[in-house]
């Protein structure tokens, strides 16, 4: 009902948006992402599709590791505009900037947040004839973290440290990508394979439902202390049967981590206004992005919440889609006025007698 009631309003702001990139030269950009069969990919095709295209930016969605080398590539390769960036990886960032290191203050100060996106699950995957049981029985077993410049590399890491105050002994250490962390596992050259990946995920669903069933998740106990220490990073989650349904047999307990829209302080005119219309076209085409798009948009909620120290909005963009959010507010009270004062078909008497029709 509300969607069709603010279709005029989204369709205007789309109209006035196209018509402010008509006149313009095509943008060609890029969003870097994630592994070509996770999560990250996905949402970059959608916001291709969906957000890009309406406002004539060709935006080229481009796979990498993760959202370390995402960083890397947002502040030094030419052309990428966008990233996908774990917030775990950005705090990383910022906190080895704030230590001293002048290399992180070099790349990751310049950088701005467009907006928080959904929360991926950190899946800890074993064999399933394994004598493990939860995340605490994981420590010195042989791990694979993850690619080096991945944000699963991080996670691990830090989900380690975190649960067993200490590092992952470097000789039980394997930086393997996705696919072949799995394969690693049933062949029993690695224990555990940590995985980050928002469900669905096309990782699991493609397995071939043989190997699929060679593999397990290991439970987030909420009541072991170790999973009360990776609370001070990390958020308790489900991974459900109904994101699964050919290889889980009941919901598992998990942790996740946020992901975050990221670009870089542009300054330049072109630029500013290229990035300005993506907003306008992100505020006016969400409701596509999540009847449409990849399930986890039903996750995201268009909103911009107070950041913690040291993270930053994107001005031009945040100014846009303050806008936007202020726009959709009070077109949402005007549909909730309109339907409280809507005459009732009919009415009982008592409901008469009450005031409660017209």
């Amino acid at each position: 009902m509300l969607k069709r009631l603010l279709a005029g309003w989204l369709g205007l702001a789309l109209l006035v948006v196209c018509s402010l990139a008509a006149g313009a030269e095509p943008a060609h950009y890029k969003i870097v992402t994630g592994p070509e069969r996770g999560t990250y990919i996905q949402i970059g095709q959608d916001l291709s599709k969906w957000v890009a295209q309406p406002v004539g930016i060709d935006l080229d969605v481009v796979a990498s590791k993760g959202s370390a080398e995402n960083v890397q590539r947002m502040r030094f390769e030419p052309g990428v505009k966008l990233a996908l960036v774990q917030s775990d990886v950005y705090q990383a960032y910022i906190d080895m900037a704030n230590a001293g290191n002048p290399d992180a203050g070099t790349t990751i100060r310049p950088l701005r947040l467009i907006m928080p996106l959904y929360d991926e699950e950190i899946n800890v995957v074993v064999r399933a004839d394994s004598p493990l049981k939860t995340l605490a029985d994981i420590k010195d077993k042989t791990i694979s973290v993850g690619l080096l410049g991945s944000g699963t590399a991080q996670s691990a890491t830090t989900l380690y440290h975190l649960m067993f105050n200490q590092p992952i002994p470097a000789q039980n250490v394997q930086h393997l990508s996705n696919e072949d962390a799995l394969a690693a596992l049933i062949v029993k050259k690695v224990d555990v394979a940590i995985i980050v990946v928002g469900q669905p995920a096309k990782l699991f669903n493609d397995m071939n439902p043989e190997l699929l069933q060679q593999i397990r998740l290991l439970r987030a106990d909420p009541n072991a202390p170790e999973t009360t220490r990776a609370k001070q990073t990390y958020f308790p989650t489900t991974i459900r049967t109904t994101s699964y349904p050919t290889w889980l047999k009941e919901d598992v307990p998990a942790l996740t981590v946020k992901a975050f829209l990221v670009t870089y302080d542009y300054g330049l005119r072109d630029t500013v206004g290229n990035l300005n219309r993506f907003a306008d076209s992100l505020c006016a085409n969400f409701d596509t992005l999540q009847e449409h798009g990849h399930p986890k948009w039903k996750q995201v909620k268009l909103e911009l919440p107070t950041l913690v120290r040291g993270w930053k909005y994107y001005g031009p963009v945040e100014k846009h889609l303050r806008a936007c959010l202020t726009n959709r507010t009070a077109a949402m009270n005007a549909t909730a006025t309109q339907a409280a004062q809507k005459p009732r078909a009919t009415c009982s008497d008592q409901e008469r007698l009450l005031l409660l029709c017209k």
